[in-house]
């Protein structure tokens, strides 16, 4: 019975240091306005307040995964959220644009180096028949924390100011560590390896360089950067240096990402999958979180509330799921799992109207957390298993580098099928919205949309494509701004099924891969090589 208490209780310092991290890569969206305002940022650098953190995390998860099997995931979990705690006040009490992104660079340093540490240290202190169980729980507080940002962010901002988005991280970091060394354990891997240093300069740059590309495409329309540099060019780049980066590691004799991992059908079918969720979330928070604010009117924190049936769907059901997979194993709730969040996100397009509340899309949110939460628990536990565990960092590394691509693809390709799709709906409609007016007043209200294609996400920021023209007689000018009002509705909502279905098709293919799973009984043996406290370590 200690024994237990013992190790829940590593389960839920393990979430409150991870909970900041996550909470951070959502809070900070609703601060924007107000930090551009206070520190007299342009659009570009605020962006970049959001963007700098994203790029550094993803690109340091798979090294900062090595390290912890190289100098222990206690002692990685603990300097990360020390880093990141610092960086916080830093980011709080930055002066000017450039000083606050790079505190925001550091945050993503810290974020990367524990981010990885939590899923080891679950495996190496949960007994194997309730893994599933305890990544299931942890699982819940993932969607807590994706769900709880811009709610917490907009009540922060508003009654305290946005520093007080960064300072809030101090007294939950101090209150990590402190607990962390009291209540996680030491563990450590009974081999030692070298770092493979090139192979962190090559894997590293690389999805730094595809990751710059990704999310900077949005903003230059995919085209031209400077300089001549096309966005396709920089992700070209990227994809070349991880080429290189795979050649290297198949040559170099203890590897960042060793290929043994991979050899695991089940392990590289969960990275896959944990993408392709992932994907699926940011599309869905997305497409969704620009309906509620543009089309509908709501508040950030009003939005925010919408997605809780989302929330209690998905903490509720996560635990259930890792128990079903330590009990049966993971590939069948996985499968349903996959196929029910896809339903949850068809629900959302088709409640989608310009006269829903929150209550029209509670049943559809409902089941899409029922299906998320019967994903993560089970990607985790099978990812975590089929790796031996002498690699259990490298193996979190890669699950969590997966996990962030498929957030941040999901961010740039929904971002790029929207704006095109929404472009195109808003023309057609508004040949027909035009017959309505008179025809003196008609070039001026077409052209007022022929920017849309690079203006068609700022919607989101609150921003029509199109606005009434200076000038416009009183009595015309409350009808032509109906008019590009039902536009705008009526073409958003038209462009979000198409966005949207990307996303459902992905879900379901990845429901039909699951069907390839397979027990190996390979990695069953090589989980039973034992780890040890560092206490127990005769250290060379």
């Amino acid at each position: 019975m200690a024994d237990s208490r013992r190790y829940w209780t590593t389960l839920a310092v393990l979430c409150l240091g991870t909970f900041a991290i996550l909470l951070d890569s959502t809070i900070v969206n609703v601060a924007l306005p107000s930090l551009m305002t206070g520190l007299h940022a342009t659009l570009d650098q605020a962006l970049w307040v959001v963007n700098a953190y994203l790029l550094v995390f993803a690109a340091l998860l798979i090294l900062a995964g090595r390290l912890g099997d190289r100098f222990g995931p206690r002692r990685l979990f603990v300097l990360g959220l020390a880093l990141f705690a610092v960086s916080s006040a830093l980011c709080g009490a930055a002066q000017t644009p450039v000083q606050l992104i790079g505190a925001r660079v550091l945050q993503g340093v810290g974020a990367a180096a524990l981010t990885p540490q939590a899923l080891v240290i679950i495996q190496s202190v949960f007994p194997r028949q309730r893994m599933g169980t305890a990544l299931g729980v942890f699982s819940s507080m993932v969607g807590l924390a994706a769900v709880s940002g811009p709610v917490l962010g907009g009540i922060i901002t508003t009654e305290l100011g946005w520093r007080w988005v960064f300072y809030v991280n101090l007294p939950i970091a101090a209150a990590g560590i402190a607990l962390s060394y009291a209540f996680v354990p030491d563990i450590r891997a009974n081999r030692r390896h070298l770092l493979d240093l090139p192979g962190v300069l090559l894997g590293s740059t690389g999805l730094a360089i595809m990751l710059y590309g990704v999310i900077e495409g949005q903003r230059y329309s995919w085209g031209t950067v400077r300089y001549g540099i096309t966005i396709s060019e920089i992700i070209a780049a990227g994809l070349l240096t991880l080429a290189a980066f795979w050649l290297w590691e198949r040559r170099h004799a203890q590897p960042l990402v060793p290929g043994t991992l991979f050899r695991s059908r089940t392990f590289a079918i969960m990275v896959a999958l944990s993408l392709a969720t992932q994907f699926a979330l940011q599309s869905m928070m997305l497409v969704n979180s620009i309906n509620l604010q543009s089309v509908l009117g709501f508040t950030a924190v009003h939005a925010g509330l919408t997605g809780l049936p989302l929330t209690v769907a998905l903490t509720a059901i996560a635990p259930f799921a890792g128990r079903l997979t330590d009990r049966f194993g993971g590939k069948y709730v996985l499968m349903t799992g996959l196929a029910v969040f896809a339903l949850g996100i068809a629900g959302v397009v088709a409640l989608a109207s310009a006269h829903a509340t929150s209550l029209t899309f509670a049943p559809a949110l409902l089941v899409g957390g029922l299906g998320l939460g019967m994903i993560f628990a089970p990607v985790a536990t099978m990812g975590m298993r089929a790796a031996p565990p002498q690699l259990a960092g490298a193996a979190s590394g890669v699950l969590n580098t997966g996990r962030q691509l498929g957030a941040t693809l999901g961010g740039a390709i929904s971002g790029a099928v929207l704006a095109t799709t929404l472009t195109s709906a808003m023309r057609s409609r508004a040949l027909t919205a035009a017959r309505q007016l008179p025809p003196s007043a008609r070039p001026e209200f077409l052209g007022g949309f022929a920017h849309t294609a690079s203006s068609g996400l700022q919607v989101g920021r609150g921003q029509a494509a199109a606005s009434v023209p200076a000038g416009v007689p009183a009595a015309l000018a409350g009808r032509l701004e109906r008019i590009i009002h039902d536009v705008f509705v009526h073409g958003y909502l038209a462009a979000m099924r198409p966005t949207l279905a990307l996303s459902v098709a992905l879900l379901l293919a990845g429901a039909m891969a699951c069907l390839l799973l397979r027990r190996d009984p390979a990695v069953a043996r090589a989980r039973e090589q034992p780890l040890t406290t560092a206490r127990e370590t005769t250290r060379a």
